[in-house]
């Protein structure tokens, strides 16, 4: 009998039939299906979360077009997605932290806690990490997901449940920011005006920096760049031989040396361009990897001691992301360009929107 049916005896009978959890499951070469997801149970330190917000990231588009990323292979259907926000909604017998009800943001990550990089204090670099929608490790795009509950961060009362899900995007800026060491005597170059090279925009305008100059292909996406706080913008090719002409135009544009280029491509020509564009004793930090081999120009950068670093995601992020968000520091919501439902059709063209890019920066599911 269905909800509000009367029973035999008159009374009124609810039947508290608990929806089946169901997730985008990428299944093959540009197809992804919505289909049931089983959860494990609920541990003493986890938290099942009602899962509202998530964002498609480059990764996710990559492992849809070509099934995999990296060195990471789809060799069996995933759920897709990480960048992500939602309400808890069961909490573990040993959660003191979280109830039912709160708005949290999560950090996609789960380590061992146990090898020397985890006890070190670089657990983003752990060899066993567990990763949203990282193969085999299932993502978020779901109703519902299991996750630790000390990867859970509650969102401040003034930070929306989309923003929350940008923390994960934000944190690859943070974490770069910290690793270039950026403050308020930073002049800073960003090269790629895609969502991470924007969003380290915001984060060293947060850090303080000096001045900063970004550049890129794409007039429109320089554009956008400028109204999220860079103080100037090169348009640049994609043809090796502009190299050294357009080295003079960033530091003209920067006004002064460049203290710190982050390249948030990982090209030959961009990194060349970082590396011939940092000023003597600079840095270069490499965010991008779009080339997984590089040849660039690393004796000249050497012979004027210019540092590289990288970068791998990030570590401890959140709770400083979601300061700069509930401050008003940073604003992420002018990234969110498109927004979809959760329905078959929706991923779909979700998907291809962000897939196509042009005006797409962060294209963001609403569930």
């Amino acid at each position: 009998m269905g909800k509000g049916g009367m029973s035999s005896q008159g009374g009124v009978l609810e039947a508290h039939v608990e929806q089946e959890n169901m997730a985008a499951w990428l299944v093959g070469v540009n197809t992804l299906r919505i289909q049931p997801f089983k959860l494990p149970t609920v541990g003493p330190n986890d938290v099942r979360v009602k899962i509202k917000a998530v964002g498609i990231c480059g990764s996710d588009v990559h492992y849809l077009k070509t099934m995999k990323c990296a060195d990471f292979v789809v060799q069996e259907p995933m759920v897709i997605g990480h960048e992500c926000a939602g309400i808890v909604d069961e909490v573990g017998s040993m959660v003191k932290n979280l109830v039912p009800g709160d708005r949290v943001a999560l950090e996609p990550g789960i380590s061992c806690w146990r090898c020397e990089q985890c006890k070190g204090g670089r657990y983003n670099l752990c060899p066993d990490m567990k990763f949203f929608a990282t193969p085999p490790v299932h993502g978020s795009l779901a109703n519902q997901i299991v996750h630790p509950a000390d990867l859970c961060f509650k969102l401040p009362e003034n930070v929306s449940l989309e923003e929350g899900a940008m923390c994960e995007p934000l944190s690859v800026g943070v974490h770069a920011c910290r690793r270039a060491n950026i403050g308020p005597e930073t002049n800073v170059l960003v090269i790629g005006a895609g969502p991470i090279g924007l969003v380290s925009v915001l984060s060293a305008r947060a850090f303080g920096a000096a001045r900063i100059v970004i550049v890129d292909v794409d007039d429109e996406r320089l554009s956008i760049a400028k109204s999220l706080g860079a103080d100037d913008a090169v348009k640049v090719s994609t043809n090796p031989q502009d190299l050294e002409a357009e080295v003079s135009k960033i530091s003209k544009a920067m006004k002064g040396g460049v203290d710190v280029s982050f390249d948030c491509v990982g090209f030959n020509k961009t990194m060349s361009t970082a590396l011939s564009a940092t000023r003597p004793g600079g840095k270069v930090c490499l965010v991008g990897m779009g080339h997984g081999v590089m040849t660039v120009p690393l004796t000249p950068a050497a012979a004027r001691e210019v540092d590289v670093v990288g970068i791998f995601r990030y570590k401890n992020t959140w709770p400083l992301c979601l300061e700069f968000l509930r401050t008003g520091k940073i604003d992420v919501k002018p990234l969110i360009t498109h927004r979809f439902g959760f329905s078959q059709k929706e991923i779909e063209e979700a998907f291809e929107t962000s897939a196509r890019g042009g005006n797409a920066i962060k294209v963001m599911f609403n569930l």
